[in-house]
């Protein structure tokens, strides 16, 4: 009968453990989508202003390989629309972005010449908080021009405060350990008073 009890309590913390791993992933944003993607017909502006990105939340950039390329860039850089000193480069055309720091502004533009220029900028404001967890809609990026994804972790200046790994193959966000943590230790506390 104990033993019974054992395994029904460690299934019941294994599917919650389960279901919280889940839920501790972020969500995906094709870049521009449903109407559009990484071209030069979409305003991203206008599409940012509608998303709420947060920590472990990531970006998809989707374009035409020979089209285009998506760069990470400085404030100063996306607004001058300069490719000269990117933070990072990315070119599969299905690029895979990461965002797990939040309460930071990261900037992405084409590098193609001319396309910046025509609003193929991003600029995504990423909420501070854990992932999933609610927060205020992020306000439209006011540059004048069409902003693009994210960057790297930057300054109030605009200067990089962490490097990035770039990635170009879709990847699942990342697990907040300290929510595996607890359901570990609920798991074993269970096996340990029944045993």
């Amino acid at each position: 009968m104990a033993r019974t009890r054992a395994l029904l309590v460690v299934a019941a913390a294994l599917a919650a453990a389960a279901a919280a791993i889940g839920t501790a992933h972020g969500a995906s944003y094709t870049v521009g989508a449903p109407a559009g993607s990484w071209d030069l017909r979409t305003n991203y502006t206008l599409w940012a202003s509608g998303v709420t990105f947060r920590v472990g939340d990531q970006l998809v950039f989707k374009y035409p390989r020979a089209a285009h390329n998506v760069l990470e860039v400085s404030r100063a850089d996306h607004d001058a629309c300069s490719s000269a000193s990117p933070l990072n480069a990315f070119s599969t055309g299905d690029d895979v972005v990461p965002l797990p720091a939040g309460g930071v502004t990261r900037y992405f533009i084409c590098g193609v010449p001319g396309h910046c220029d025509n609003g193929m900028k991003l600029a995504v404001r990423v909420q501070a908080g854990a992932p999933g967890a609610a927060a205020a809609p992020s306000p439209p990026v006011a540059t004048g021009a069409a902003p693009r994804a994210a960057l790297p972790p930057m300054s109030a200046a605009g200067a990089p405060t962490a490097a990035m790994p770039p990635v170009s193959s879709p990847a699942s966000a990342g697990v907040d350990g300290s929510l595996v943590g607890l359901v570990l230790s609920a798991v074993v506390a269970s096996l340990m008073a029944f045993c």
